[in-house]
Formats: C-alpha cells, structure tokens, sequence
C-alpha cells in the first residue's frame, strides 16, 4: 500500500487487515501522518515501511496486490510541491506497476475525477476525456494522474500487468486535516471554531461527496475483480457547495456566517460521477446519506479538537 499512512491509505489498511490481510504500509510521511496508522503498528500482519516512492518500493517477499495510493491530493500540497506532485505520479507509479509486474500481483490506481477536468460533459463517464490544462494552476496534480493513468494503461498492453484504474470523486471522513485546504475539512473545521464558512464564488458549483467507508469498499471491490477500468468511484449524490455548507452548519449547531471569497482558478464548476460501471461491473454504490456523514466528521473533528486542547 503506497501512501498507507494518508487519509484513504489508512482507512484502507485497517480495512484489509479486518479482512484478515496481512499488510505492508509505505509512505514518506510528507503528506500523510504517522498518527494515522499508529493504532495499527501492533496488529499481526502490519508492516510500516517510511519510504518516497519516487525512488523506489523497498518491498521484499510475495505481493498478491498492490494499492498505489500515494499522491499529494490536496490543493495546500499540490501547489506547494508541483515537482514532488509530477514525479509521484510518475516515478511513484512505475516503481509501484514494477512491483506488482515482479511479483504476478493485481496493481491498483488510486486516480482521480480530477483527470476530468472542469468538464464539458455531466454527469462524467470514464469514456469522457477530460478538459484540463496542461501547464494551469492544477496541472501538476491532474497531470500526474493523466500520466499515472497512461502508465498503467501501457503496463497492461505491453507487459501484461494485471491492472485497475479508479477514478475517485470527493471523498471525506475522520483522519482529513482541517489546514489541507479541501472543502469538508475546511468547512467543518471553521463551523468548529465559529469562523465565517469561506465559500468561493456565488457557491452554485457542485460536488458529490462520498464516505470514506463506502468508497473503501468501492476500492477492495474492484482489486478483488477483474475489470481494468477505469471506474468511476464516489457518490452521485450532487449538491452545491452552497447547499453543503448550510448542512455543515446545521449538524454543528454553529452559527458561524458564510463569506463568500473569489474562486480559484479554473475550479470545476460540476462534479458528479457517472456510476453505471460501478453499478453493473463491482455490484457497489455509495450508501451513506450526507447528512449522517457530516454528523460523523463533524464529531471526529469535535473530538480531535478537544484530545489536542488536553494535551
């Protein structure tokens, strides 16, 4: 598992050893965070390597899967590191299709609905290309999974690699951090504090958030198949960003107001993942309503706040 001690990297992990998997965690620990997976450190069957994968997986013995998910993801991270960002996802990537080649193993891709783009095309299907700018403000990070995902591709054709492509749409829970500048944490993390909610622009832009729980099936769904993908993952459910941070508001009893501030550059203005694949080829579908979600995130955060003012 690359990137095992990030957000979703870590969820997964857990997942897979309650699955009774025994797993090798490798990060860097530049985005991800030792804390994530610490409850897990002494559990039978885990193993945390520190390692960039840009220079190589130190991995010895049988692999049966390999999930690469490391990536600066958040735009905080992106834009602070955009060569780090470029070589994860391509380095990274062939050293962790190498790994998986070597060893006869099912390979992974954790990629993203960011490879659309600000699209033309709603909702998005996997046959849809994509309208990104190759040297915009967010190219580094949709670039590196353009790339990532041709990689792949290529592995498959020329070597034979058993290989998946998921495309992941938004996706929060407990383990997000409030400063990584993505829109549940943020949001969440100002209610909390009775800060003014920041949305951008006139907040009608769109997004469909899935739970962490639910796109974690998603993911082991598709290693356990054999479709090759790309497959969309996240949830259908559409709301605007405007419509989100009213419900932020709601589950956290704040009264924070909401400000609306200039959006970045070429912010998609729609999100929302055409799930028919998902459906027909994995049996999976996101099944956490909003609302119950932000009540679980919102209580987490609650909760890690207070842990922090005690210590």
């Amino acid at each position: 598992m690359t990137g095992g001690a990030g957000f979703l990297g870590s969820w997964l992990c857990e997942r897979l050893l309650a699955d009774g998997a025994r797993v090798t965690c490798v990060d860097s620990l530049v985005t991800g965070s030792a804390a994530n997976v610490a409850g897990l450190r002494e559990r039978p069957g885990f193993r945390f390597v520190e390692a960039d994968v840009r220079e190589g997986i130190p991995v010895d013995g049988g692999v049966d899967v390999v999930f690469h998910l490391a990536s600066l993801a958040s735009p905080v991270h992106y834009q602070r590191l955009p060569l780090d960002t470029l070589q994860v996802g391509a380095l990274g990537t062939e050293h962790a299709l190498d790994l998986a080649a070597r060893n006869g193993a099912r390979f992974v891709l954790a990629s993203s609905s960011e490879v659309y783009g600000d699209p033309e095309e709603h909702p998005q299907r996997e046959t849809y290309h994509g309208r990104v700018d190759p040297t915009g403000p967010r190219s580094m990070y949709d670039e590196s999974k353009r790339f990532a995902e041709a990689l792949t591709a290529a592995h498959r054709a020329e070597l034979g690699t058993d290989t998946a492509i998921a495309r992941i749409f938004n996706t929060y829970g407990p383990r997000m951090a409030t400063d990584d500048g993505r829109l549940i944490p943020t949001l969440v993390g100002q209610a909390l504090a009775g800060e003014p909610l920041t949305v951008f622009g006139d907040g009608m832009q769109t997004r469909s958030l899935c739970w962490v729980d639910d796109l974690i099936d998603g993911l082991i769904r598709l290693a356990a198949s054999q479709e090759a993908g790309p497959v969309n993952l996240g949830s259908d459910d559409e709301r605007s960003v405007a419509e989100i941070a009213a419900l932020v508001l709601k589950v956290t009893g704040s009264s924070s107001p909401i400000h609306q501030v200039p959006p970045p550059a070429q912010d998609a203005r729609v999100r929302r993942p055409d799930l028919t694949l998902a459906h027909a080829r994995l049996g999976w579908a996101a099944t956490t309503p909003l609302r119950v979600g932000l009540e679980r995130v919102a209580a987490w955060f609650a909760e890690s706040a207070a842990t922090s003012l005690a210590s």
